[in-house]
């Protein structure tokens, strides 16, 4: 039987049972197959639906001058159709029990995937695709998902290999990651998964201040302490997950990607006078680096 579960409905998280809304966006692409796929996986770990959507984009096709087949409509109402089916028998394929629904959109693809991403508990894409869509993936399309979603968004990759059963969150001193530490901790706990707890350090350079000194062991035990504080209340409610804590001297993308993580994620804010997780610099630099999956879950007080 499915346990009860955190859930982020509309922006805020708030207990419920396991159920919701995970929804996947396809254009036809490996990476965009293995977004379904990884969606289908976490649809069935949480007794989630899923709703595979194609956007179709018909901006690029509307050329001046340049002639187009006859019906063009039909021709490409009949792709994406094509499109959302072929996806839809991936994601049986790999878990037959999953409720899936199927949805072809016109409209672009952000705007659509952010319309969509309101009735979700989670957004997964891939890292890159066809056309369009795909070319900006992991530029202003990610970026803009991540930015703006009101739910989880899942960045998917095609890397080959077996689960290395690890995952990663980052964790700073602020309770911006708070949401991003709860979903690591429930994914750890629906996979069985070792779930690294990283926040990674660098002592400041002292060009402007050399008589400031700082002690590596101090500064050491100072961040072990935070992360043991800031998970200890993810921890007690998840007994049962194995964490391990690392504490590096790194650039966070650094830590946060230099392993084989099945998962790695990461919040959309967060500042302390020891480290920070922004979005606009560690969470982007680790979805362009990142080996495998991105989770990058927002804070509900952040709005879409």
């Amino acid at each position: 039987m499915l346990a009860p579960r955190r859930v982020c409905r509309d922006g805020r998280w708030s207990e419920g049972v396991h159920g919701g809304l995970v929804i996947a966006g396809t254009d036809g692409s490996a990476p965009a197959t293995a977004a379904v796929e990884w969606a289908a996986d976490d649809a069935r770990r949480t007794g989630a639906e899923l709703r595979i959507v194609h956007v179709l984009d018909r901006g690029p096709y509307a050329i001046a001058g340049v002639a187009v087949p006859i019906e063009p409509e039909d021709i490409l109402m009949r792709a994406a159709e094509k499109v959302v089916k072929q996806a839809e028998t991936a994601a049986r394929a790999r878990q037959p029990e999953v409720r899936i629904t199927t949805k072809v959109i016109e409209g672009v693809p952000a705007a659509v995937l952010l319309d969509q991403a309101r009735e979700a508990d989670q957004l997964v894409i891939g890292d890159r695709g066809l056309g369009g869509f795909a070319r900006a993936m992991l530029g202003s399309v990610s970026t803009r998902l991540a930015v703006h979603a009101p739910c989880t968004v899942v960045v998917v990759r095609t890397e080959p290999g077996e689960p290395s059963g690890e995952i990663a969150v980052g964790v700073d001193d602020s309770e911006h990651s708070e949401p991003a530490i709860a979903y690591a901790f429930e994914q750890a706990a629906l996979r069985g998964a070792t779930l690294h707890l990283i926040h990674a350090w660098q002592v400041p350079v002292h060009a402007f201040a050399p008589e400031i000194s700082y002690e590596a062991d101090t500064i050491r035990d100072s961040v072990q302490q935070m992360v043991r504080s800031r998970t200890a209340r993810w921890q007690a409610e998840h007994p049962e997950v194995r964490t391990v804590t690392d504490i590096p001297c790194a650039h966070p993308v650094d830590a946060l990607t230099g392993a084989d993580f099945d998962l790695v994620v990461v919040g959309t804010h967060g500042r302390g006078p020891i480290g920070s997780l922004l979005l606009g610099s560690v969470s982007r630099g680790v979805l362009h680096h990142a080996r495998r999956a991105v989770a990058v879950v927002r804070r509900a007080e952040e709005g879409p």
